[in-house]
């Protein structure tokens, strides 16, 4: 028996063909976008020269044909097909990061950047660190404060303080 058989972290979730191929497929939708922007803004030759989408087509263009390129060796050759790009137990630690980065980024819309700073600090240090509650507390407070200090007096640059709920109203910051 397999040291491996129970473990199903090294379980490949998709190939690196596969990635190869949608890569190249979205590189060449993004192409076929700038082009179309490129045509609308004249992507020709003046009697001052390039128009504004002059060169933005014509490396649009490329990008599209050298993606198309790889679309066609991607469906061609299948040597690639075993080869993972990402196994289950690397992706669930990317997932276990990206995630609650998501959910900091909506946080700074809606209880603004100090509040959701301090949160974010908190909870990985507390997860991912294995730190006590009060050190991962302290540390997301002191940057938390910090960052209000050089910014918001220091500075006088307001960062976002929340469109649903202001936090620091309590304070009389608007």
């Amino acid at each position: 028996m397999s040291e491996n058989s129970n473990d199903n972290s090294h379980e490949s979730l998709v190939s690196v063909r596969t990635m190869d191929m949608v890569t190249a497929a979205l590189f060449i939708v993004l192409g076929a976008i700038f082009m179309y922007g490129s045509v609308q803004l004249g992507n020709g030759w003046g009697s001052d020269g390039p128009e504004a989408g002059y060169f933005p087509f014509y490396i649009s263009l490329i990008m599209s044909i050298a993606s198309a390129v790889t679309l066609f060796k991607g469906f061609k050759d299948k040597s690639e097909e075993d080869e993972s790009f990402v196994e289950k137990g690397p992706f669930k630690q990317v997932l276990s990061v990206l995630l609650p980065a998501g959910v900091f980024v909506l946080g700074v819309q809606l209880i603004g950047i100090y509040v959701s700073a301090l949160i974010y600090i908190a909870v990985f240090m507390r997860w991912l660190g294995k730190y006590a509650l009060w050190k991962s507390i302290a540390v997301g407070l002191g940057v938390s404060v910090t960052l209000f200090m050089v910014f918001e007096i220091w500075f006088q640059v307001p960062l976002p303080h929340g469109s649903l709920v202001n936090p620091l109203a309590i304070i009389g910051v608007q």
